[in-house]
């Protein structure tokens, strides 16, 4: 293709809304362009990327035995209903009503209806175990949109979703799909990981993350480099980091700490290590009846070391926290501790409450905690002599950087991540809800397993662009790049040599196979250079008179600082092999 039939648009400056490194060089080079807050038009050297993405992925999932169907973006609420998940999801589901009044939504996934057609279609067990897969535009109504397509509202994306006889099978479809997102993210040539993680809303039991590195990833991964662990923070787990409780040394002491409220100000006021204070999370359950009405609240209070966060995913995942939890309001917190939040603590409380202690905290003796009193705090507290056992013991912290592995084969690394794909064992949570069922071969019905895979195609490219940039632009991975090379003739309107030689090898890599543009605009080299280096194009062919009258041309790939000089001769071949390593 020559430039003078496609279209660039390239941008010197970004727009001030750019956050990020992929935003901002999305728009520059002409990519996207924003409509409306977190919805953008995808112009064509961004589509050509896309189509690519969807191209691999396509090629591996009919690899792995998946097929592939097309379903709308406007589903009726009614199946939403049987799910459970109408009301469930949250805001950030489109509700509309059409002019007859009935409820769709704009979907931001499609478990509901693949599990209406499957409940229709697979009747027999000869009929599993099926897959079925689609790429097809999803919108999801973010709170707040931004950094481009990492978190728009319109977005595309592949999900598919596997329909099995039983768990052991469904397992079996499961492994199948990990392996091919294998392929597909080794295929993009991105540096990722594939880690353990929380199922979330969709719900499910096993699931794993395919998370591109990236330093600018919201995601915080955790690892072991000396095994094969991985998992994301939020299922990572926290081992305790005493084995025992040591000897009391004194006796408890409530001790003034004017305007102190944080375990650091404590810490530091103190002179104690801040693994020596224990910080107080105040949460609530609501207890409703049929109506909805709220019947009984209670308070729980969550311990955890000083320097550790609590795992909000975790806590969830405890007894009597499985229905729901929010944070204590301010009265809820004054009527049952007596004072304001920053001196809480589990001793002295003026309403019974339930604690709940990490474990690293059950631990510890000799801590410091909350007084439940202004400006005080005591010190040199022991489990069983100050105050009694907590009602449960459970990890319900953040792991950190150190923490020994749960394989226990070294210690935690963290990394960030971009969650750019998810793959969900999902059992019979949509099946049981919508009665998807087939016949065994006794002829009694029996619920389908379901399995559900999803990778955001138009997320790809932001993420991608954030692990592969320099001061210059993008530096597109070359399976995924708009053009795999584009040759650069310096006064290609000017001189019929240059333009022959380039008409020739563009004409030659063509035939060969190869994604190659022509840049026939007639620019500058310096403006003509940049360009390129701002798209990302892998490598690049200049074309001279000066070089074409020694029978040379300068090949530079997109990471190199320098070009290398190559016989016009041998340019096709070189290039092809330079794209094939």
């Amino acid at each position: 293709m020559k430039a003078s039939q496609f279209f660039i648009s390239t941008l010197k400056e970004a727009p001030a809304d750019a956050e990020v490194a992929s935003h901002r060089l999305m728009m520059r080079a002409g990519m996207i362009k924003r409509l409306s807050a977190g919805i953008y038009n995808y112009m064509p050297m961004g589509l050509r990327v896309i189509r690519k993405v969807e191209a691999i992925i396509r090629e591996e999932m009919n690899r792995a035995g998946a097929v592939e169907l097309l379903m709308p973006v406007v589903q009726p609420a009614e199946l939403w209903q049987e799910s459970g998940r109408f009301q469930a999801y949250g805001p950030e589901l489109l509700r509309v009503k059409d002019r007859h009044d009935r409820d769709f939504v704009v979907q931001p996934t499609s478990e509901e209806v693949i599990t209406d057609i499957a409940r229709q279609e697979l009747r027999s067990y000869k009929q599993l175990p099926r897959n079925f897969y689609h790429i097809q535009t999803k919108f999801r109504d973010e709170r707040r949109p931004r950094f481009g397509v990492m978190r728009g509202r319109e977005f595309t994306m592949k999900d598919a979703y596997s329909f099995d006889r039983d768990r052991a099978s469904a397992l079996q479809s499961y492994d199948t799909m990990f392996a091919a997102y294998t392929r597909i993210f080794d295929r993009f040539g991105l540096q990722y990981r594939a880690v353990a993680a929380d199922t979330g809303a969709i719900g499910g039991d096993a699931s794993h993350e395919f998370q591109v590195i990236a330093d600018t990833g919201e995601d915080a991964i955790v690892y072991c480099p000396t095994s094969d662990y991985a998992a994301n923070i939020e299922l990572a787990e926290a081992l305790p980091l005493l084995s025992s409780r040591g000897a009391t040394s004194r006796p408890m002491a409530l001790t003034p700490t004017p305007g102190q409220s944080t375990c650091e100000d404590v810490a530091r006021l103190l002179g104690v290590p801040l693994q020596q204070t224990v910080k107080s999370l105040v949460l609530a359950t609501d207890e409703k009846n049929d109506r909805g009405d709220v019947v009984r609240t209670t308070v729980w209070l969550l311990l955890v070391r000083g320097d550790h966060a609590l795992n909000e995913v975790k806590a969830g995942k405890l007894q009597g926290f499985k229905e729901g939890f929010r944070f204590a309001t301010t009265a809820e917190i004054e009527d049952h501790f007596g004072t304001l939040p920053g001196y809480l603590g589990p001793i002295g409380t003026k309403r019974p409450v339930k604690v709940v202690a990490d474990r690293t905290v059950v631990a510890m003796s000799d801590f410091i905690c909350g007084a439940n009193r202004v400006d005080h705090h005591y010190t040199s507290v022991n489990w069983g002599r100050d105050l009694p056992e907590p009602d449960l013991v459970a990890d319900i912290r953040n792991v950190v950087a150190g923490d020994p592995s749960p394989d226990g084969k070294g210690v935690l690394a963290i990394q960030r991540g971009i969650e750019v794909g998810h793959v969900f064992y999902l059992g019979t949570k949509y099946s049981r809800a919508m009665q998807a069922t087939y016949l065994d071969e006794s002829g009694k019905p029996q619920l389908m397993e379901m399995g559900c895979y999803g990778i955001g195609v138009t997320r790809i490219l932001g993420a991608a662009i954030e692990q592969n940039n320099d001061e210059r632009g993008i530096i597109w991975p070359v399976a995924i790049a708009p053009f795999s090379v584009v040759l650069c003739p310096i006064g290609y309107e000017r001189s019929a040599d240059v333009r022959a030689a380039a008409d020739q090898l563009h004409d030659q890599l063509l035939a060969a196979g190869v994604d190659v543009l022509l840049d026939d605009r007639g620019e500058r080299p310096g403006a003509m250079f940049a360009d390129w280096e701002l798209i990302g194009v892998p490598l690049r062919v200049v074309l001279s008179d000066r070089g074409l009258k020694s029978g040379t041309v300068e090949i530079q790939g997109r990471r190199e600082a320098t070009a290398s000089v190559a016989p016009m001769s041998e340019a096709r071949a070189i290039v092809q092999e330079r794209l094939a390593a």
